[in-house]
């Protein structure tokens, strides 16, 4: 194989091999070789400076550093953390002091801490290293099992799991966020309550419709009584939280200022998306899991869908297309259009709830009050 040069791309082109096989001359192994040998491309500009690597960006590429990308696997009682390229492994007691004290014996110099979320054990760590100075990353786990199989890693394990982690923040580099600030924490556990309370009165008031005995009944009515007494004071705790921050007072007064939306759907919204007047319309709809996902091959073209996404501000929105769709008037007015257009009822009253949260982005983003115009009963 020889390229020609003096061309602005390279041109391959084959000569006479002499020692090429001819007909009923056996095989050389030689022979074989040059017959058969891939291609190789070179450019003229590698050719005009000869094959070899400058010594200046050889000395470059060899005193370079790695970058360091460390894997943090989460469990309730222990982490378990891997380091790329380095190889070091660490198994550490998840209180407090213990990983202060692994924190402070970390290599310099780490690039990326990755981790999952895990309903909350992450919390902590994340915190640690950020104050240390690490920038951290906490990731969907559904992202990290795809990342596995990827790679073939069927296997589980603390360890494999730390391991496939780092990997995964050298090859993707997920971008770090800022945790949450304490109030900002705090709000959210409070909403996150209030909606475990009345997911467990519901069940309950359930349970009661198929109840006959009089102790189980009395049992549960009181159980009720109850989780409705607690909800009331998350709620009041929620409400004095909000209205003491002028910031979240005024998103509050903004956001049910909209013909539709009440005060658990505007203190949902901001605990579970406050990034909202921050974003584009298609950044709010994706956080928010109401982005439809094409599914086309070729010539087929099948039905797009929504998946993921941050669920409770989807049920809260839900909620609001229930009376939107009746009283508030540009809502009112886009749902009977798709319905005239033939499109089902749940792909109207998503694609409402789509348009119900680009309009509250906005209102936020712009600061503007919506004056009051429902429709009438």
């Amino acid at each position: 194989m020889h390229i020609r040069v003096g061309c602005e791309h390279p041109t391959l082109y084959r000569e006479k091999i002499p020692n090429r096989r001819q007909p009923g001359t056996p095989w050389d192994s030689k022979a074989r070789e040059r017959a058969w040998a891939p291609p190789v491309i070179m450019h003229t500009s590698a050719l005009s400076r000869g094959l070899k690597m400058p010594v200046s960006a050889r000395k470059d590429r060899m005193n370079a550093s790695p970058s360091l990308n460390l894997g943090i696997d989460i469990s309730k009682e222990w982490i378990d953390a891997y380091l790329l390229p380095e190889g070091e492994t660490w198994h550490v007691d998840r209180t407090p002091h213990a990983l202060t004290s692994w924190i402070s014996h970390l290599p310099a110099g780490i690039t990326l801490a990755v981790m999952e979320a895990t309903g909350g054990f992450e919390t902590i760590v994340a915190a640690l290293l950020t104050d240390a100075g690490i920038p951290t990353a906490i990731v969907n786990p559904r992202q990290i099992r795809d990342f596995a199989s990827a790679l073939g890693t069927r296997a589980k394990t603390d360890a494999i799991d730390a391991r496939v982690i780092a990997r995964f923040a050298e090859a993707v580099k997920p971008t770090p966020r800022p945790l949450p600030s304490e109030q900002q924490a705090e709000l959210g556990e409070l909403v996150a309550r209030r909606r475990q309370l009345v997911e467990t009165s519901t069940a309950e008031k359930n349970r009661l419709a198929t109840v006959h005995n009089p102790l189980v009944r009395r049992s549960i009515q009181t159980h009720i009584r109850w989780l409705s007494k607690q909800t009331k004071d998350i709620e009041d705790r929620i409400k004095n939280l909000i209205k003491n921050s002028p910031v979240w007072y005024a998103k509050k007064k903004i956001l049910t200022a909209e013909c539709g939306v009440g005060d658990v759907t505007a203190f949902t919204l901001l605990a579970e998306l406050p990034e909202m007047g921050m974003l584009s319309r298609r950044q709010a709809a994706s956080l928010a899991g109401l982005a439809p996902f094409t599914h086309a091959s070729g010539k087929w073209r099948g039905k797009s869908f929504i998946q993921g996404g941050r669920e409770p501000v989807r049920q809260v929105l839900y909620m609001c297309i229930n009376s939107a769709v009746r009283f508030n008037p540009v809502i009112s007015e886009f749902y009977h259009r798709l319905i005239a257009q033939g499109k089902e009822k749940r792909v109207a009253r998503t694609a409402c709830m789509r348009k119900l949260l680009t309009i509250l982005n906005a209102m936020i983003r712009d600061n503007f009050i919506a004056p009051p115009n429902p429709l009438p009963a």
